[in-house]
């Protein structure tokens, strides 16, 4: 499939997402339209409306701009008509809107205060197609010293080492730590594994009197954190 040789020049100029972006502001455009106005062009079979909107059912399962958002660089240049620059293009959209999220979240963030810490994760974990688990390291005023990215997987008590953990927290002089994965189904809800894992960390850390303060698990803009429901 050749590239370029429809673009939104070739529409009516009602039909244009530039000029209805100009003329009304980019609220009143579709999603399919504002990723029209980021690549800009199509193909001989699609026009860039049609060719956004194929890329926002991609994943099944996961249609539009969550599912756009999780499709990996080498995904997007798989799709005709979305060639390197295209690809780079959609993902540095993706990564903008991230860090504006997770900015604002910043200036209210509280790591004694579970809402606050979900809320600046929440971008970063809740598209991601696999669990990630973060570890969080904490002085005795609960300002982050660290994070460390522990494991890509699924969440199991025979993986999640407590000796790795509290190496960290030894390295970082910390006095408290949490734990913070996502599930990437959306549904927070603690799975028997995560409970697990959590009861293994806490009990260690009790040892080493460094406690787990808590642990968040991230789901589609919803979160569940063991310590305001009582699980710790």
């Amino acid at each position: 499939m050749n590239e370029l040789t429809v673009t939104m020049k070739h529409l009516p100029p009602q039909m244009q997402p530039y000029e209805k972006c100009a003329s009304f502001g980019p609220e009143f455009l579709t999603d399919a339209e504002l990723i029209a106005c980021i690549i800009r062009s199509g193909t001989r079979e699609y026009t860039s409306v049609a060719l956004a909107d194929h890329l926002l059912d991609l994943r099944k399962g996961r249609e539009g701009l969550k599912g756009l958002c999780s499709l990996s660089y080498e995904e997007l240049t798989e799709v005709p008509g979305i060639g390197r620059v295209k690809a780079v293009q959609i993902q540095c959209i993706f990564e903008l809107a991230k860090r504006m999220s997770r900015q604002e979240a910043k200036k209210m963030l509280n790591f004694s205060e579970p809402e606050r810490i979900a809320e600046y994760y929440m971008e970063d974990f809740r598209h991601k197609e696999q669990e990630n688990i973060l570890l969080l390291l904490l002085d005795n005023k609960s300002n982050l010293l660290g994070e460390k990215l522990l494991f890509t997987g699924t969440v199991n008590s025979s993986i999640i080492s407590p000796r790795e953990i509290y190496l960290e927290a030894f390295k970082f002089h910390a006095v408290g730590i949490i734990l913070l994965h996502n599930h990437p189904s959306g549904d927070p809800t603690p799975s028997d594994a995560d409970r697990r894992v959590t009861r293994k960390i806490r009990d260690a850390g009790n040892l080493l009197d460094i406690p787990l303060l808590d642990h968040i698990i991230i789901g589609d803009k919803k979160y569940v954190s063991f310590h305001e429901e009582g699980y710790l």
